[in-house]
């Protein structure tokens, strides 16, 4: 699927690309996202499967758009983000959900070249932000995003509702 005329693949270097997640990647996505939460010792909270990744990142509503870094026709990186949206501003932004560069391939730019391409990709779509949350214990990536001007913020805590909490809730509703 491309994305608002995008080509297919974007070449970066002789030897790297960022390229658009097609339906017949979504096994790579989910081994890729199986890898991060790994890596944020959260393994235990992954449960998606890839008849779930198909049906919303590709079924009849995608619900996020998935790239990759492509080194040597490898996938060593990806990010997973999708639209959000700023009142305030009154403007869509781009929220990255999952950013992740294999071990093997850390300190080559990667990561940056991802961030580079969804800010760009975040100013082609006339967006007013590019949002992530990082893990407090991250420092490495907390050194990363800082080195980016990226400002954290710490006046917001992050609330959810899952599982018998958000069906609780649901349940409260009326309906006519």
């Amino acid at each position: 699927m491309l994305h608002h005329g995008s080509p297919p693949f974007i070449p970066l270097t002789m030897n790297t690309s960022i390229q658009w997640a097609k339906k017949e990647d979504v096994p790579t996505i989910l081994e890729f996202i199986r890898e991060l939460a790994v890596y944020e010792k959260l393994e235990h909270e992954l449960v998606a499967s890839v008849a779930d990744l198909e049906k919303t990142l590709f079924g009849a509503k995608p619900y996020a758009e998935v790239i990759f870094l492509v080194e040597d026709q490898r996938k060593v990186g990806f990010a997973l983000f999708f639209h959000n949206f700023s009142t305030f501003l009154g403007k869509p932004g781009i929220y990255l959900e999952d950013l992740f560069v294999k071990p093997e391939c850390r300190g080559k730019g990667y990561g940056k070249q991802l961030l580079a391409f969804l800010a760009k990709l975040a100013i082609e779509r006339n967006c007013g932000r590019l949002e992530w949350w990082v893990l407090n214990w991250n420092t490495p990536a907390l050194d990363f995003y800082k080195s980016l001007e990226a400002l954290p913020m710490d006046e917001w805590t992050v609330q959810r509702l899952t599982g018998a909490a958000l069906t609780a809730l649901a349940d409260q509703a009326k309906t006519t």
